[in-house]
């Protein structure tokens, strides 16, 4: 057999993926009329679903900031108590249409993009709700380490309506 058509075949495969723009989950909404210098800043994760990338981490925070060719910086940081040491994971972010819509593409990792959309947030900007491109990922974020139980409960509430594992939500140390 020969190694070159799967080399080929390997590399187009790849291509197609790393180039595809990822979309919120089927029946998922990203928040319009969202303003993102308001977004930028620092902000807690509060709850998420566990994720292979934040596994065990406690203390973690993504920090947006504005990048020079229009997208948003990233910075995630979390705490690994079992290694005591504090890790960091810088990307950037890219709107998947109009800038308007809070649904982001972004990569950590060279080419590959995933999806990131806001589906809820408060008219403050303070407390929003985040999914990825399935419902495998699910974040609840806030500017400060703790929210209040209403917006919590909230936010509880839209995710699991919209089919969200919320049962298996973890609750981050800060």
């Amino acid at each position: 057999m020969k190694l070159w058509p799967v080399v080929t075949g390997v590399a187009i495969a790849l291509t197609l993926v790393a180039c595809k723009t990822p979309t919120p989950p089927k029946g998922v909404q990203p928040i319009t009329h969202f303003d993102a210098s308001r977004y930028l800043g620092k902000w807690y994760e509060i709850a998420r679903l566990e994720n292979r990338f934040e596994r065990g981490l406690e203390q973690v925070t993504a920090t947006y900031g504005q990048r020079s060719d229009g997208g948003i910086s990233v910075l995630n940081r979390g705490y690994d108590p079992r290694k005591q040491k504090w890790n960091e994971s810088e990307g950037k972010a890219y709107f998947t249409g109009a800038p308007t819509t809070a649904a982001l593409k972004v990569s950590f990792f060279g080419p590959f993009y995933g999806g990131y959309n806001v589906i809820a947030l408060d008219d403050e900007y303070k407390y929003a709700l985040v999914s990825g491109p399935n419902r495998d990922y699910l974040w609840i974020l806030a500017r400060t380490p703790t929210i209040p139980d209403k917006v919590k409960d909230d936010y509880v509430h839209i995710a699991r309506s919209l089919g969200f594992r919320v049962d298996q939500l973890v609750w981050v140390k800060h």
